[in-house]
């Protein structure tokens, strides 16, 4: 394995789950017990409802993408990427994640979509985390 340079998330209790999913390639989202809803990030109370009746469920891994940004300035390891895409993914299960977007072109923005049907797909980062990008298709 090459040597991950970008910045790698430290999980903690609460967004355990959903790093101990990405490790088996598996995207692992909280859902609410109370009203049924997904939401993003992980977070001990639900922001739709206010319970804290929290379980995870595994996500389907399919999304569209709600909107981009190319990035030309980064640091942390990004630097040497740029132009790379960020965007905010409409989750197929419900609410948002905020992602780089692979399998586009930055220098082509005009061909991006909102809306365009992307899938999700995970970078191992070290021995503990494994990374959730998400891929146009």
């Amino acid at each position: 394995m090459a040597e991950y340079t970008k910045p790698i998330p430290e999980p903690d209790p609460d967004s355990a789950p959903f790093w101990e999913g990405a490790k088996e390639g598996k995207l692992m989202l909280p859902r609410c017990v109370k009203c049924n809803r997904v939401h993003w990030y992980p977070r001990l109370i639900c922001p739709h409802c206010h319970s804290m009746d929290i379980e995870w469920i595994e996500g389907s891994g399919e999304g569209w993408i709600h909107t981009f940004a190319v990035q030309h300035r980064a640091f942390g390891g990004w630097a040497e990427e740029t132009p790379f895409v960020t965007a905010y993914i409409d989750l197929k299960e419900g609410d948002r994640m905020f992602t780089v977007l692979r399998g586009v072109d930055p220098n082509k923005p005009e061909e991006i979509k909102c809306g365009a049907p992307v899938k999700v797909e995970f970078e191992k980062a070290s021995d503990d985390v494994s990374i959730a990008f998400w891929r146009a298709v």
